[in-house]
């Protein structure tokens, strides 16, 4: 029994001594110098410490990113030299060049209904021999065209080719497109030629108009009698032809342009003056004012005579207007349509037919013109 109690005594200790080993140790801080350098430095390590907790947070700037090494880089296209070669075209069989206008030039003025040709230069500078190509119309006016035939024409030499146009009978400007085709029937392009592709004649159909009372020195004169000179004198019995300007007319009045044409003093004398031919033009018409001039004393006289209007085409006179008139003091006015004259070359006629006695039979023109109004 001691034995065992004995066993048991030696157990306890050890599962005391075992617990004691499993305490925490005493955390005592070991004492150390003050003067030592490892307590100087502790202080003045927590002193600097202190200080930096009681300043303001400094916020250390943020630098951007770095830019990615595999960033694909744009390298400027730089813009087309100015001065790149034109390239030549192919050549090509049918190719022609406008070289000039070789007759009536663009804006040249032609006279109504008359015939002209119009004439242009080309070359050929295809690879190709002309033979059998023709000039055809494109667009534009027409005008009667007769085109010439085009004779065979090698690459490099250049051809004359024309057209024969009829000038239109009205004022105006005419403008005819032309092309030039190849045997089997394709037209051909033209360098420098209207829009690359043809040639034209352009002509100004005007009317300067025609001034009998100026021309009347070229008409030539006759009466019963024969033939008159122009000019007078005054006093010629077989009658007279004559300027006599800024004289007083029966009406009061006084003109630049007063053509005085007296009868052959006879019972129904007459005076007739036959013009230069003249190519009437669209829309012209014969103007002027008819009447007598006054007496000496101012007086309107006894005047009575037919005025007449006509012209001469291929040798037969044909009427146009006649008028009679008396002496009354008042003068009228003439304005004749000629439309159904346009185009023709005529030659106009004026003539005065007395009523009798031809006494103070002195008939006056003025200003007889023929023009557009």
């Amino acid at each position: 029994m001691f034995k065992s109690f004995r066993i048991i005594s030696i157990v306890g200790i050890l599962a005391v001594i075992l617990s004691a080993c499993n305490l925490p140790a005493s955390q005592q801080t070991p004492t150390e110098d003050p003067n030592s350098p490892n307590v100087i430095f502790t202080a003045a390590a927590l002193t600097v410490q202190a200080q930096s907790t009681q300043l303001a947070p400094f916020n250390t700037p943020t630098l951007p990113p770095p830019p990615p090494t595999n960033t694909a880089v744009t390298i400027p296209t730089n813009p087309p030299p100015t001065n790149t070669p034109v390239v030549s075209p192919t050549a090509q069989c049918d190719l022609a060049l406008f070289v000039d206008d070789v007759t009536y030039d663009d804006g040249t003025n032609v006279a109504a209904g008359t015939t002209f040709k119009k004439t242009w230069r080309l070359r050929n500078i295809g690879t190709c021999t002309w033979s059998g190509y023709s000039l055809v119309f494109d667009s534009g006016e027409t005008m009667s065209p007769t085109p010439d035939v085009i004779g065979v024409v090698a690459p490099g030499q250049e051809v004359d080719v024309s057209v024969t146009f009829t000038a239109p009978l009205n004022a105006g400007t005419y403008r005819s497109y032309w092309r030039l085709r190849n045997g089997a029937g394709v037209l051909l392009p033209v360098v420098q030629g209207w829009q690359g592709k043809g040639f034209f004649v352009d002509i100004r159909v005007g009317s300067s108009g025609f001034d009998l009372h100026t021309r009347a020195s070229n008409a030539t004169w006759t009466s019963g009698a024969g033939n008159l000179t122009f000019g007078g004198p005054d006093t010629d019995i077989n009658g007279f032809a004559m300027y006599k300007d800024g004289q007083k007319l029966e009406d009061g009045s006084t003109h630049s342009k007063i053509l005085i044409t007296y009868p052959q003093q006879v019972n129904d004398g007459l005076i007739t003056g036959r013009y230069p031919a003249y190519t009437v033009v669209g829309g012209e018409r014969f103007t002027a004012r008819i009447g007598f001039l006054a007496q000496p004393d101012s007086s309107c006289g006894t005047g009575n005579v037919r005025f007449k209007l006509g012209y001469r085409e291929g040798g037969v006179l044909k009427p146009l207007g006649e008028w009679t008139e008396t002496c009354d003091g008042t003068l009228r006015s003439l304005n004749v349509d000629l439309t159904n004259l346009a185009g023709k070359s005529v030659e106009f006629v004026l003539e005065v037919l007395a009523n009798g006695p031809s006494t103070q039979d002195v008939a006056v023109w003025v200003a007889p013109q023929i023009a557009i109004p």
